[in-house]
Parts: C-alpha cells; structure tokens; sequence
C-alpha cells in the first residue's frame, strides 16, 4: 500500500470519527496502525511531528521497496544460473542424434572409410556447435611453454638449440571459454 492511500484512508477514518462521535473504536487494523503516533515530547506540538512522521514513512517505504529489489533480483539469478547451459544443450542434442544414427548403421556397415567418414563429420559438428559457443583449442605445438594456458607434465631432450623451451608434443588439449581458460593444455617441453 502506498503512502497516497494511507493518508486517504487516515482522512476517511477521521471524517468518520466526526460524523459518528459514539463510534470510538477503528473501523480495521490498518487504520489502527496509521492512527497511533507516538505521542510529542516536551515543547513539540504535533504539527511539528508531521515531517517526522512523513520521514519514518518514506524511510519504511523505502526500505520494503530495497528488498523487494533484492529478492527479485536473486530469483532472476537462480533463475539465470537453471537455464543457463540450456543454449548449449539445445545445440548438442542434434550431435546426440548423429551418434545414434552412426550406431545404427555401424551395425551393417563393413566399409572401414564410411564409418570414418562418418565419426569424422560428427566431430566437426560437435567441434562446431561448441565454437559457437565461445570455446576455442589452445595451439600448442611448436609454441614457446606458457605456464597461464600450459601445464608440463614432461621434459623431453629437444633434437635441436632452438626447440629448447618450447612445447614439442601435447598430451591433452586445452581450451578457452570466452578468452578464459578452463582446461590448460598438458604438454611435454624441449629441454
């Protein structure tokens, strides 16, 4: 309820108070509330509360409208975080159905090439549907050891002066999603 309509309904209550004099009591709860003031201290007449009054109003107006923010806020939140990879899943399920197309037909197939063939366009389909989504390969080879997108997991003797510090075989793929790093390449380093 606003502060307009409290005042209304203060005004409403007051005019009925004078019409009806033998009526004492509040005719609902909100009046009751709206009506009870604290009563003025020594040398403050009650046209001096007024302002106060209005403050204390504002102020709890204020304070209900902050939290009521602040839980919309968070069920937005929950909200966003539950639905949040339903984009990415949506783009997977067709790679899902591609594999279980590629079983079936494996089941009669004899031709090595076509099952190949086959895997091989389901992989460019999955690699494809999640580039779209931000996620991109770490080059690695050949590249100088970086240790914010490399993790060495072996030294290996370089066969020549200038391979000496740089990644000479990956071990496992790393990856970014959206510049950041979420799976560091494993690497074997020339020494």
């Amino acid at each position: 309820m606003n502060h307009e309509e409290n005042e209304k309904q203060e005004t409403m209550a007051e005019n009925e108070v004078k019409e009806n004099p033998t009526s004492q009591e509040p005719t609902d709860s909100t009046t009751a509330s709206t009506e009870e003031t604290t009563p003025p201290t020594e040398g403050e007449s009650p046209a001096a509360q007024e302002p106060q009054e209005d403050w204390k109003n504002k102020y709890y107006y204020l304070a209900a409208d902050f939290d009521n923010y602040r839980r919309n806020q968070a069920k937005e939140r929950r909200d966003l975080l539950a639905t949040a990879a339903q984009g990415v899943i949506k783009d997977l399920l067709p790679i899902l159905d591609n594999f279980e197309r590629a079983i079936k037909a494996n089941e009669q197939l004899t031709d090595m090439e076509a099952i190949k063939e086959g895997f091989q366009l389901i992989y460019q389909g999955l690699s494809n549907g999640l580039n779209k989504h931000g996620l991109k390969e770490i080059e690695s080879n050949g590249q100088v050891f970086n240790s914010d997108i490399h993790e060495a997991i072996a030294q290996i003797p370089a066969p020549q002066e200038e391979l000496k510090g740089k990644v000479m075989d990956t071990v496992e793929k790393g990856y970014t999603l959206n510049e950041k790093v979420i799976r560091y390449a494993k690497v074997a380093v020339g020494a």
